[in-house]
């Protein structure tokens, strides 16, 4: 007679195993029944690391975080239910961001579908285009034809997570009852594979040239948007910047702004300075070479856009063509840092010095011009404090809305080597405490900077802290204090629609959830507050009150002195 719960087992360590075996070794889970034969699977593999995680939809983020850290997919395993349909904020957030991650949802079996069964839904091809592949898996049993099966869609689930396109990947696993063995058995690995390595894409010797003579000796200008950059990738672009006698427009997100590379040629004030007409007129470049996903600035969009005439060039080695604005004549599918590296070997002559003195006069004054007291900000002193007290190679998780925006306007950039990291695929405010909490269980520590009201979409993802070493510094402005900067500020009922602050106290969150807590309120106490979190151990609220109206007007002052001619 067929043990059902023995084989449910076997196939559910099947599974896993090829999973590990293929580099998947971190699971995040939430409690649930069907689940069961995964769990006790993981439970007994001695290669993977597991987190439990109440929430799935803060889970889906936890795991985001996990694979967002070092670029490896994390997995996900829930029951079956409403409990898949949690993760999808977080799926949409993996496809548009190209994060790896693999979905594994437990399900009843076929022959509880569409019966009226409870805690049944159609969960196939649930995630609809989010997902880079979905397969339904065969009920499993113990024979060789069967495990050597699950094994196959384990290695090729890890696989098409990572390339061509990272991203989520979606099994769904029924299991049919019982779930639970009698006993037990002991579950032996498959022999550990060899490890995978992602393709390197270069690109063809005659493109490489025929784009040299094209950016020779003409002036230019050289993007770097957020993106998942190889580690040299910020050496190359700087000595690529350097032959061809260029600036460097370096989102806060590209991983230019800090680290040992050259920086004399990366720009961090464009957001500023970029609004002043009488530098346009005379800063009109021959072509734009373009790296990564779009800018957050949204000065750098606008005039990216209005350059008609100029050759704009986009290289990504993704398959994809990241073009909102539809100004790129040409894609050129490569790694970048090689790609940079062959470009700089092309024999480049550099535009003439005038160019390049133009952009650091600007970059020079708009950043003088940040210290004008009328213009100082709570937000700019707390990134300037940050970096300083920051240590070398922390990595730092930037929230979405005007967090990001203010990183990208104040952020001064440093020698020392800090990772900034955001969830900019959606660019949404939900799932923001889970994703830094998850790149802290992955990387030891992190700083993430945070909205209020992101905050407030993710309360319960503080759960996720303890035991972490994150400092969670909270801009806390009354509300969605982004609006105020849009045509809605003006508005009889903005504050009821738009800004809707949450009210929450922040001090009793971090109470309830076992955090310690700092506030500042002024820009001298910015940095104390942050030294006791960043520099401490253990997970911690850090609460920067913001004066909602004087921020707005400093902001404003800012863009105003450096527009003037």
């Amino acid at each position: 007679m067929r043990n059902v719960a023995a084989d449910n087992l076997a196939g559910a360590f099947a599974l896993v195993d090829a999973l590990a075996g293929a580099g998947v070794r971190r699971f995040v889970v939430s409690p649930g029944s069907r689940s069961t034969p995964l769990v006790l699977a993981l439970e007994r593999h001695p290669a993977v690391r597991i987190w439990v995680q109440l929430d799935e939809r803060s889970a889906g983020y936890f795991a985001l975080g996990l694979a967002k850290a070092d670029g490896e997919p994390a997995a996900l395993v829930c029951t079956s239910g409403t409990a898949v349909a949690n993760w999808m904020p977080a799926v949409v957030e993996a496809n548009l961001g190209n994060v790896p991650l693999v979905l594994l949802s437990a399900d009843r079996p076929p022959q509880l579908r569409d019966c009226g069964a409870n805690q049944t839904v159609d969960q196939l091809k649930l995630f609809g285009a989010q997902v880079r592949h979905f397969h339904e898996l065969a009920l499993p049993d113990a024979t060789p034809a069967t495990l050597a099966y699950l094994r196959a869609a384990g290695r090729r689930a890890a696989g098409l997570a990572r390339w061509p396109l990272a991203g989520p990947v979606h099994l769904n696993v029924p299991f049919a009852e019982p779930l639970v063995p009698g006993e037990l058995p002991g579950l032996v690995p498959a022999p550990e594979p060899l490890p995978w390595t992602r393709p390197l894409l270069e690109a063809a010797p005659e493109a490489v040239a025929a784009l040299a003579r094209r950016l020779s000796g003409r002036r230019g200008v050289v993007v770097c948007g957020p993106g998942a950059y190889r580690p040299g990738f910020p050496g190359a672009v700087a000595a690529l910047a350097a032959g061809l006698g260029v600036p460097v427009l370096a989102d806060p997100l590209s991983g230019l702004r800090c680290g040992a590379h050259e920086r004399t040629r990366v720009l961090t004030r464009y957001d500023a300075f970029l609004r002043r007409a009488a530098f346009l007129r005379d800063a009109r470049p021959d072509w734009v070479l373009r790296f990564g996903d779009p800018p957050v600035s949204r000065a750098l969009q606008d005039w990216l856009g209005g350059l008609e005439g100029t050759d704009m060039f986009l290289v990504d080695r993704r398959p994809l063509r990241s073009d909102p604005l539809h100004r790129v004549g040409e894609l050129l599918h490569a790694d970048e840092q090689p790609f940079c590296a062959a470009l700089r070997g092309a024999g480049l002559a550099p535009a003439l010095a005038d160019w390049l003195g133009r952009w650091r006069a600007e970059e020079e004054r708009a950043a003088e011009l940040a210290k004008v007291p009328e213009a100082a900000t709570l937000e700019a002193a707390a990134l300037a404090a940050l970096a300083r007290i920051a240590p070398a190679g922390a990595a730092v998780f930037l929230g979405n809305s005007l967090v990001v925006r203010d990183a990208d306007m104040y952020f001064p950039g440093r020698g020392r080597p800090l990772e900034f990291m955001g969830n900019r695929g959606a660019s949404g405010i939900d799932g923001n405490v889970s994703t830094a909490l998850g790149i802290a269980a992955e990387r030891g520590r992190v700083v993430a900077l945070l909205g209020d009201l992101a905050l407030a979409h993710d309360l319960g993802g503080l759960a996720a802290a303890r035991g972490l070493n994150a400092a969670l510094v909270v801009f806390n402005n009354g509300g969605g204090a982004i609006f105020g900067h849009l045509p809605q500020a003006r508005l009889d009922s903005f504050e009821r629609f738009w800004l809707t602050p949450s009210g929450l106290d922040l001090e009793k969150a971090a109470e309830l959830f076992g955090l310690g807590y700092a506030r500042a309120e002024t820009a001298a106490a910015a940095g104390d507050a942050l030294s006791a979190a960043v520099e401490g151990r253990g997970a911690w609220l850090v609460e920067l009150r913001v004066d909602r109206e004087d921020s707005l007007r400093a902001h404003r002052a800012y863009w105003e002195l450096v527009a003037a001619d």
